[in-house]
């Protein structure tokens, strides 16, 4: 998967990114039983997601004896960036102001938040990791 591709997740395969990104090469029992522990989710069905998001090309995957380990090939910054994206032009028209505003209306942001937006903005957008 090329740096320029859209990944959209949901919500279930973002806890499991969640478990691969804080882990790193992880097996599918372990990725299992964190999602079991947290969600309450079966092994089969994270096996599933996994062989999912593998032949997408969102992870690797790696066989050792009977055992499947899985690694991301997408940092959690691109998924971020590609969902709000996403999100920006189905709601908003690519209107980022739009959003905000949104936001602030809404009240989703707090009057400090606004302070640390636009200190962000005045670094010219440039965004961490």
């Amino acid at each position: 998967m090329n740096g320029n591709e859209g990944v959209s997740l949901s919500e279930l395969q973002i806890a499991l990114m969640r478990v691969l990104w804080r882990r790193g090469e992880t097996s599918t029992a372990d990725v299992a039983t964190e999602l079991a522990d947290e969600r309450g989710i079966k092994h089969t069905t994270v096996a599933t997601l996994l062989t999912r998001l593998e032949k997408r090309g969102v992870v690797a995957q790696r066989r050792e004896g009977r055992q499947l380990f899985y690694s991301a090939l997408v940092g959690e910054a691109q998924v971020r960036r590609s969902m709000v994206a996403d999100l920006l032009g189905a709601l908003f028209d690519g209107d980022a102001r739009d959003l905000v505003a949104h936001l602030v209306e809404e009240s989703e942001i707090a009057p400090g938040d606004l302070a640390k937006v636009r200190k962000r903005l005045a670094r010219g957008g440039q965004h961490g990791g």
